[in-house]
């Protein structure tokens, strides 16, 4: 990784390139796929669908179930929202 980018990664996937940026293990952003939204890797299923769920009070569990992904790609989407959230708290504190 050079100047903090991300490379972009190609796989062939069911006969066909699927490029994408690693976020996590779990998690990329693939230009083609969700509008370039944070997916779960090999799906369209949008990171921002799934933390709305929990949010709804479904648990980490049945999200994973539900979408038939692994529970630690959940936790994933679940440590990256809390980690912007906190960067964000810090970004408004040095602002005051």
């Amino acid at each position: 990784m050079r100047n903090g980018k991300k490379k972009m990664i190609t796989e062939m996937v069911g006969g066909e390139a699927y490029e994408f940026y690693p976020i996590t293990k779990h998690i990329v952003v693939a230009p083609k796929v969700c509008g370039g939204r944070p997916t779960f890797k090999y799906t369209r299923i949008d990171v921002r669908h799934a933390l709305g769920l929990l949010a709804a009070g479904r648990s980490i569990a049945q999200v994973a179930e539900g979408y038939k992904i692994p529970v630690k790609a959940v936790q994933e989407a679940l440590s990256l929202a809390t980690k912007a959230m906190e960067q964000r708290g810090k970004e408004i504190a040095n602002q005051a």
